[in-house]
Order: structure tokens, then sequence, then C-alpha cells
């Protein structure tokens, strides 16, 4: 490929170097991929002046998932989903003002913060520091706060009873990109790509696009799914329950539409418009980069596309797909 060489100072070609650095986090020895360039008129290397990888970055990120600890955009997720502002959910949690903030930016939090954090993920043990800390919000946010949490614990023991019955349980691990799946965000990832229309069987490759490429960027997936070998390509684990689950809420329209005299295809056409409230920056990010990138796939070419993927090539017939493919992605 061409590029500019800083040391040459002018147009050469350069080859792409990827390599392990290792970085000391916590006394631990957290290995993390970095991609250089080599310039092969001069020899020299040098980092990609437009990148925005950071070494200590992606090492705090590793030992996260590594310890099963939340990532920036999720603690910031958390936050925005209860409408709260760095300040409030400070007091609620009764840190200084400018300890969420670093977290939310990319500092390591301790384990005792982290473990607070993953205790208000629940709408109950929010419930509870709101009565035992009333002066932490104003009366009106706070009525306001424990309404809506209060919505929030019925909807998210609803999307429990249907995982209970028809998906079970799972860990959040290497198979699911370190995270436990969210049932509401995967729904929301499908009707994001169903606007207008899409196959199933492209629909199941954005998916897994989504959820991979998220995980290569920022070591954690999007909606906690995990993905089967099937011959088809890469698809969510027990698809078929998903899919059907949207079209008996009525919010996926599915159509048949011919190819020849003797094949047709399921065609799935969002119903009911996602929730874009319930992704982080860095989510919609992915989501809007996957859908751009594949938008004139069509459903064998994403599907060719897709069989090229070392994660798929590597994992057996039926078998899921270990998320630590996800640095090999080709998109």
């Amino acid at each position: 490929m061409k590029g500019i060489c800083p040391n040459c100072e002018k147009e050469t070609d350069l080859e792409l170097l990827r390599t392990l650095e290792v970085v000391k986090v916590r006394g631990e020895q957290i290995e993390v991929a970095m991609e250089y360039y080599k310039c092969l008129a001069c020899h020299e290397e040098f980092e990609d002046p437009h990148s925005e990888a950071d070494p200590l970055d992606k090492a705090y990120r590793e030992y996260r998932h590594q310890h099963g600890m939340m990532q920036p955009e999720e603690i910031l997720d958390l936050r925005k989903r209860y409408g709260l502002t760095q300040n409030e959910m400070s007091k609620l949690l009764g840190w200084g003002g400018a300890t969420l903030s670093r977290y939310e930016n990319g500092a390591l939090q301790d384990e005792a913060h982290e473990e607070m954090l993953h205790l208000v993920k629940d709408p109950r043990n929010l419930l509870k520091l709101l009565e035992d800390r009333p002066q932490a919000l104003p009366e009106e946010k706070r009525t306001h706060l424990i309404k809506k949490l209060q919505e929030i614990e019925e909807e998210v023991y609803s999307f429990e009873r249907i995982y209970e019955e028809r998906f079970g349980r799972y860990e959040p691990g290497e198979l699911s990109g370190y995270k436990s799946l969210d049932l509401a965000k995967l729904f929301n990832v499908m009707l994001f790509f169903c606007i207008g229309g899409v196959f199933k069987t492209k629909l199941n490759k954005l998916l897994f696009y989504a959820d991979f490429k998220h995980f290569k960027e920022y070591a954690v997936s999007i909606t906690g799914a995990r993905y089967a070998h099937i011959p088809f390509g890469p698809a969510p684990d027990k698809y078929a329950y998903y899919f059907a689950t949207l079209v008996e809420e009525d919010a996926l329209n599915v159509e048949e539409v011919p190819f020849s005299d003797n094949a047709t295809g399921e065609k799935f056409i969002s119903k009911r418009n996602p929730d874009l409230l319930s992704f982080s920056e860095t989510e919609l990010k992915i989501l809007t980069d996957v859908k751009e990138y594949f938008k004139d796939f069509t459903a064998k070419r994403i599907t060719d596309f897709s069989h090229e993927e070392n994660g798929y090539k590597e994992t057996p017939n039926g078998r899921l797909i270990s998320y630590k493919y996800a640095n090999e992605l080709k998109f």
C-alpha cells in the first residue's frame, strides 16, 4: 500500500505490521494487539498518525473483560438509561464528583466501585439507594426516577421470563463477547437492520458483524448474543426464536420473496422503530458502519464474505464461534 512515511517525508510503499505488546495493569501482564507501518524505502517503523489506538486503553479494556468488569461506554449507558447527570449519579453512589467522569472517560475503576456499578444495573438496587439517600436528587426528579425504575423493572422481568422460557441462561464469557444476553438491545438491533427490509440470511450476518466489530474495537459485544457456525454463515444461536418473538409482538413483518419458480426467500421488515436511545455512542457508530459497509451486498455476497472469516472457518459446523476471532475480522 501507498502512504506518507514521516521519516522519508514523501509517499512510499508501506507494509502493515501487526504485533502484540505487553502492558502491565495492576500487576498483570496484558497483551494487546497493535498495528504499525514499515516504510519499504527506509525500513523505519511508525504508528499510523490518524489512528486513535492507545495501548494503555486497549490494555485496560482487555483487563476489564478478563475480570468481567464494565467498559466505559457501558457505565455511561447505565447512567443515561436512568436519565442522571454525572453529579446526580455520583451522589447516589456516594462517590466524589470527579470519579464517575474519570471512569466514563477510560480510567480503570477499582473493585469496590465496580461492584457498586454492577449492583445498580438492577433497578431494585437503585430504588433502594433512592430510599437510603433521598437528598441525592431533587424531589421532583427523584419521584420521576422512581416511576421510571418501576417501569424498567417490569420490562426487565418481562424479558427475563421470555429469556428463561425460550433461550435458557448463560454467563458472560468468550462466547458472548463478555456480556450477558440483552434481549431488549438485540431486538432493537434487529429492528434497526430491518428498516426498509432485509433478507433473513443477510440479517444474521449483519448481527454477527455488529457484535464482533464492536468487540474488536471496544472489547465487549453489543447484545451479548452467541453466534454459531451454520452452513449459510455465522448466525445468532437459536436465531429462529428471536425472529419469532418479534413477529409475535407485531414488531416485524415477514414477506416471502420469490427468487425463481422453485425458490423463495424470507424478508423481514420493521413495523416498529428501534429505540436508538438504548444504544451508546460507540454502539450506534458500529451499527451505522456495518449497515453502510454492507448496504449493497446481496444475501449471497455477504454469505460468501462471512465464509472467509477465520472464526467461521476454524469453528466446526454447529459449534459456537469465539469472540477471540473478532481481531481477525475482514471488515
